[in-house]
């Protein structure tokens, strides 16, 4: 029995690994050679400003007495620069943003679960391009393409991790910093000959990253005046530096500057998915190799609104995704363009000749290409692999014939031979981009059908394992086999029966669809509620029966709260403390040992939300309560007594405090009444016990675990992805950005709903004497369906639905039997400080 259950462990961690050697792999190939325009450039050097967490109706909406909170800006855009909205992909994150920006490829989502400061993947950016870069910022963002660049050329200057604070009584002093760094740097390269020597030279970049807009947005919400008053910081601080650039160069006409965000902010000051308030970025460009303002009399093609929101309709607007700044920013200055890109150059924001206009896009055409070849050149093709692509030979064979076409149609209508064929090259040049780009995809998801069919040959095969294990199975599963044809033939012959074999998938698929429609969890937990009602319970034990049925309405109410949107309020934070102390009072009195503490743990969310709106930062005191709390939620159970509610009663209390201090809102009352119903549910069981046999018992106790822990654990992952990245979560334990202690925090509080219901669980299975064999070799749904549905795309809500589907229905069994290791430890060893003396053996 100990080695089929580590081998089902070790089967079902490889399956479960599996997923993410399949799907979240690096679309990164090497070995390309770097491809440059052989034109000379229009620009020397390039100024990037990047405001961090800018929202585009932010900066493009003007003032009620029709002024612009960005007045400098506004001016470019209407004077001297092209301007347009830049269009992010989702997951909208900083390092996503900024991969994309400054290296010209969408970075694959596992990447940022490997670290923000290091990287985990080589690749190449328009920095490690230059001939010098030189950075200002945030120690989260700067170093990574510091440390991806060749040679030494790149130089970083951040302030101390710590100064990410979202309890800071004024972030925009992060934006000040950079700005002061810049012009303390320019001031010394008048008296540092060295250093003036390197500005002087071409292919220079100049980086600024400002976090203060985001780190405000985090604290305040974008509606905030915080938020608003550091645009206007943002503001004056480009229009200073840019003259102090233009007097250092001598107004030399060689400066590009290019202006725009990593990612947008919702309305709640959360960002990672895709409201267009997240995706929408502002971009501005102006300066040497770039178009001026061009002013238009027609209907451009925007279908949005916001030209006549933002009173910019008479301006041509100019529209990018966020990919194509890269290659912008090395044609500009005349570098190679980033060999990872998939970017394609933007040529209305170009202003220099036609011919210059083609070679461009031309070596942006070369230079997707060049991946394409790579990877198709390192799949290895065979037969097996052919069988389960059927398609691979007319794919490739079309994509081959096209793309050698293209490159002979260029050979043919060189814009240096025939002047007038300009625009049928940049035709072209977007065709072969968009054919690579196609291919790039196919090859990256090639061997995902085949593998996947391997992974769920496994599943076949382990689930076919374990039902032949019982000495008959073989045969009760020829009689099965028996039946079910019989009853094909039968239904054949009976209309009637078509009926039942048309509604016989409905109960089959329903536990299918919850993980789909939040709201099907609301309508299990209603059916559920009438369960004491349909078994006869009622007649025995009324009070009870009504707790149950209460319960499971009150929890019904949970799945349909958004996931996404959630306003905080602290007040019901509170409520919960209340109502966790009015519910365990109803079942012991004694817990007025611990009320002190439980109050203070409810009362902590509500001073810290208060001291960080007056801007006085996390208090000390604070801190303290909520590491104490958290570090002593697993220890103070274990000194009370193992009687059977002072025990469980411990451990709701522990467990639910450290809850309230990681709650912001309506969450905070669903342990509370998760708790409630689990006590309900434990007299259900004796009541059950004294009322029925054994077997009824046991079946009894199986229905309701199985319907159960199906719903309640569900419900509380879909709270972790809301909270994921709202830092207000952890406020109480820390204000410092750091994305791993803040996950951690998150993932604890995403589990404590999950140790409550295993308790309870525990609890029941010793006093029914249920037997946990059922339940820890196979999954409650088929992973299968799941498997295939996992998506390495879309926001980190989209992404992490799809994973935690399958994560909940494989891990199952891993997870129940780890945890149910700890809850057995939980619910039934006790901890000495000191032994009481034994007078008698």
């Amino acid at each position: 029995m100990m080695t089929f259950l580590l081998v089902g462990l070790l089967v079902h961690v490889v399956f479960f690994l599996s997923i993410f050697d399949i799907y979240f792999t690096s679309p990164l190939v090497h070995g390309m050679t770097p491809q440059a325009t052989p034109m000379a450039p229009p620009a020397s050097r390039l100024v990037l400003v990047v405001a961090d967490g800018l929202r585009a109706d932010s900066l493009f909406t003007l003032l009620p007495n029709g002024s612009s909170r960005a007045p400098y800006l506004r001016s470019v855009i209407e004077e001297k620069g092209t301007w347009g909205v830049s269009h992010t992909r989702v997951p909208t994150e900083s390092r996503p943003g900024h991969v994309a920006l400054i290296a010209g490829f969408y970075e694959d989502v596992s990447a940022i679960a490997k670290g923000w400061k290091e990287n985990p993947v080589e690749f190449d950016s328009v920095f490690n391009e230059t001939r010098n870069t030189w950075c200002w910022g945030s120690p989260d963002i700067l170093p990574m393409f510091a440390k991806g660049a060749s040679g030494d050329h790149v130089y970083t200057h951040t302030y101390p991790a710590e100064e990410e604070d979202f309890a800071s009584t004024d972030a925009s002093r992060l934006d000040t910093w950079v700005f002061t760094q810049v012009k303390s740097f320019f001031q010394s390269a008048k008296s540092n000959s060295s250093l003036r020597a390197n500005l002087l030279e071409d292919e220079n970049v100049f980086f600024l990253h400002l976090l203060g807009i985001d780190t405000n947005g985090h604290a305040h919400r974008p509606m905030s005046q915080e938020y608003l008053n550091n645009i206007g910081l943002v503001d004056t601080g480009v229009a200073e530096l840019v003259s102090m650039v233009e007097d250092f160069f001598g107004h030399d006409g060689r400066t590009a500057y290019v202006f725009t965000s990593d990612h947008g902010m919702t309305n709640w000051g959360s960002h990672g998915a895709g409201h267009p308030s997240e995706t929408l970025t502002p971009l501005v460009a102006w300066g040497a190799g770039v178009n001026y303002a061009h002013k238009v009399t027609e209907v451009q093609p925007y279908k949005d609104g916001f030209l006549q929101d933002w009173k910019l309709e008479h301006l041509r607007r100019v529209d990018v995704n966020q990919a194509d700044i890269a290659p912008l920013m090395a044609s500009l200055i005349g570098i190679p363009f980033p060999v990872n890109s998939v970017g394609v150059l933007p040529l209305l924001y170009l202003n220099n000749s036609d011919h210059f206009k083609a070679e461009s896009i031309y070596t942006n055409a070369i230079q997707v290409l060049e991946q394409y070849k790579i990877k198709m050149s390192q799949k290895k093709e065979t037969t097996l692999s052919f069988l389960f692509t059927p398609y691979h030979f007319f794919f490739v064979t079309l994509h081959s014939l096209l793309i050698r076409l293209l490159q002979d149609i260029f050979d043919l209508v060189q814009p240096v031979h025939f002047p007038s064929s300009v625009s049928c090259q940049i035709s072209l040049c977007r065709s072969l981009i968009a054919h690579a780009l196609e291919g790039l995809l196919y090859y990256h998801t090639y061997d995902r059908f085949f593998l996947g069919c391997s992974v769920v040959l496994g599943f076949v095969g382990w689930t076919s394992y374990v039902v032949l294990i019982p000495s008959h199975a073989l045969a009760r599963l020829c009689v099965c086999v028996t039946v079910v044809i019989t009853g094909f033939l039968l239904i054949q012959r009976s209309p009637v029966t078509y009926y039942v074999y048309c509604l016989l998938p409905v109960p089959l698929w329903y536990s299918v669809v919850s993980f789909f429609h939040r709201a099907m969890l609301t309508v299990g937990l209603v059916v559920l509620s009438v369960w004491p009602f349909l078994s006869g319970l009622f007649d025995k034990a009324k009070f009870r029966s009504l707790s149950w049925c209460v319960g499971c309405l009150c929890l019904a109410a949970f799945p349909l709260m958004p996931v996404v949107g959630r306003e905080p309020n602290i007040h019901l934070v509170t409520c919960a403390g209340l109502l966790t102390l009015f519910t365990s009072a109803c079942y012991l009195w004694s817990s007025r040992r611990r009320t002190t503490l439980h109050l203070m743990c409810a009362y902590v969310p509500s001073l810290t939300h208060s001291s960080l709106q007056q801007k006085q930062g996390l208090p000390l005191f604070n801190q303290i309560i909520s590491w104490t709390t958290l570090a002593s939620s697993m220890l103070v159970p274990l000194l009370s007594s193992t009687r059977l509610f002072h025990r469980l009663l411990s451990i709701f209390l522990s467990l639910t405090a450290t809850y309230l201090l990681l709650s912001t809102g309506s969450e905070a009352l669903f342990p509370p009444v998760l708790s409630w119903l689990m006590f309900v549910w434990i007299n259900i069981e004796q009541e059950a016990m004294l009322a029925q046999g054994v077997s009824g018992r046991q079946e009894s106790s199986i229905t309701c675990y199985q319907l159960y822990t199906t719903r309640t654990t569900t419900f509380p992952v879909g709270m972790y992805f809301n909270s994921l990245f709202d830092p207000a979560s952890v406020y109480c334990f820390l204000t410092i950005f750091n994305p791993f202690i803040m996950g951690g925090l998150m993932m604890w509080k995403v589990i404590i709903p999950f140790i409550i219901v295993m308790c309870t669980f525990e609890t029941i299975q010793v006093a029914t004497q249920l037997s946990s064999r059922s339940t820890c070799l196979t999954p409650p749904s088929s992973p299968q369906h799941f498997f295939f549905l996992v998506q390495d795309y879309g926001s980190w809500l989209d992404i992490g639905t799809s994973i935690s589907h399958y994560v909940i229905v494989m891990s199952m069994t891993i997870f129940l039997m780890l945890l149910s290791v700890v809850t057995h430890i939980l619910t039934s060893q006790r901890l000495f400080l000191w032994r009481p003396k034994m007078h008698f053996p």
